[in-house]
């Protein structure tokens, strides 16, 4: 069995307690917060992405693009720039966001408390994207494999015991839930810095070669600020989706509360659902990063060509069959879980928005991987606009309320799986059935 393939069965395998484990948070939290509580924690939970996603600034992906492609003599010095301008960017960055978030309005319906939580996020993601990227580089996924797991079982535990043995009202039980977020956050981020540093020391007294902080930053650079446009975007995007999703509900005729209630099923509980076998997708996406990158670096077409088929066979195989079983069973899962049986009809509309989204994570890592960040930015735009307008317009329709938004969704999901599988084929001289097509697009 190739490395490649080593690799992503260890991240397949933790990955998959860690989801188990996350839906049991997620179970807890439904229970613990109820509906009204849940739709409040997913209401600003994007806003948080958004605001710490700025915190890494991609630097797991370019980090590890960079260790794939360069020799490794060249590492120490990379290394060197990172943690010094990290500092100093971290620094910025806090000053920066404790004068404006006081003053970011979604805020303050929410415990005061909360917002210097995400403040404190800041450094702790900064500093521990820089050992995520450097480990991914390496592929020495056990470390990656074991801090995700780690996040996991540190933030049930959390929850669990505070729960467990105290009570809360409901704006300070929604705090306590992000507060878990932070712990877990906080106990990965030593665990990674800690390993990261023995491995630096190793690294520094080896052989190196100094290289130029333009060319290195050059490097970094082509690769961070498509990639944090990208996720910016994506989180600006889902920061809008609950109010978006709402508005539509509330312009269908439903009160206002009720459509808090239902956006909380969307996404606390049928998305949980959904995206539970993507564990395999983002397994593929973590080491096809550095590996798609080290093979187009040496322009071996046929090793990315047998790459994306095997990628997208093994993807069918099992996305057909989570897809079956959330269907069919939607009713059962919805009961046991999370004792609600209205989540299941939304678990059914939704079947092409999850099928496809197991296919669409490994491709954005081809995209990454073949230096092709613009497109994968502009077709997130365009399907986005597409699937924003459906959602508002059909989901403003008395008749549809939650299943236009459901088809808002799976029409924004089928345009963003297109557009990044015809562009990989196009670029790596494959046609779209998987066959040697024409030459490769230099």
């Amino acid at each position: 069995m190739s490395s490649f393939y080593k690799g992503t069965l260890l991240l397949i395998v933790t990955a998959f307690f860690g989801e188990c484990i996350e839906f049991l948070i997620n179970m807890v939290m439904a229970r613990e917060l109820g509906e009204q509580g849940l739709g409040l924690f997913m209401t600003v939970l994007p806003t948080i992405f958004l605001i710490v996603l700025l915190a890494s600034f991609e630097l797991p992906v370019s980090i590890s693009k960079f260790i794939a492609e360069k020799d490794s003599v060249y590492h120490h010095s990379m290394l060197q720039q990172v943690i010094k301008w990290t500092i100093i960017f971290t620094i910025v960055l806090t000053i920066v966001a404790g004068f404006v978030i006081p003053f970011i309005p979604i805020f303050q319906d929410y415990h005061p408390i909360l917002k210097w939580l995400v403040l404190l996020l800041l450094p702790v993601i900064s500093f521990t994207s820089i050992a995520r990227g450097f480990f991914m580089g390496k592929q020495q996924m056990g470390k990656i494999a074991a801090s995700n797991f780690l996040r996991k079982i540190v933030q049930l535990g959390m929850l669990v015991f505070l729960f467990q043995w105290f009570s809360f009202d409901l704006e300070t039980s929604v705090l306590i839930a992000f507060c878990t977020i932070v712990g877990s956050d906080l106990v990965v981020f030593l665990y990674l810095l800690h390993m990261f540093f023995v491995q630096y020391q190793r690294i520094r007294k080896g052989e190196n070669e100094r290289m130029g902080g333009k060319a290195i930053w050059k490097d970094l650079l082509s690769v961070s600020i498509p990639t944090t446009g990208l996720r910016i975007f994506h989180a600006l995007s889902h920061a809008i989706q609950p109010f978006l999703i709402k508005g539509a509900l509330v312009a269908s005729g439903i009160t206002a509360a009720n459509a808090t209630e239902q956006y909380g099923m969307l996404a606390g509980i049928a998305l949980t659902i959904g995206f539970f076998p993507a564990f395999i997708a983002h397994s593929f996406m973590t080491m096809l990063i550095p590996t798609v990158s080290k093979a187009y670096a040496e322009r071996n077409y046929l090793h990315l060509q047998h790459l994306l088929k095997q990628v997208m066979l093994i993807t069918l195989g099992y996305g057909s069959v989570a897809i079956a079983i959330f269907y069919f069973y939607a009713e059962p899962l919805t009961m046991k879980f999370f004792h609600s049986s209205q989540a299941a009809s939304i678990v059914q509309l939704l079947w092409p928005y999850f099928f496809l989204h197991y296919f669409t994570i490994p491709m954005q890592a081809f995209l990454i991987g073949l230096g092709l960040l613009k497109d994968a930015v502009f077709h997130s735009i365009w399907s986005t606009v597409f699937s924003y307008t459906a959602i508002y317009y059909l989901g403003s329709l008395s008749h549809l309320q939650m299943g236009g938004i459901a088809i808002g969704m799976n029409l924004g999901a089928v345009i963003l799986a297109l557009l990044h599988y015809l562009t990989i084929c196009k670029k790596i001289g494959f046609s779209i059935w998987l066959s040697p097509g024409k030459q490769a697009h230099q």
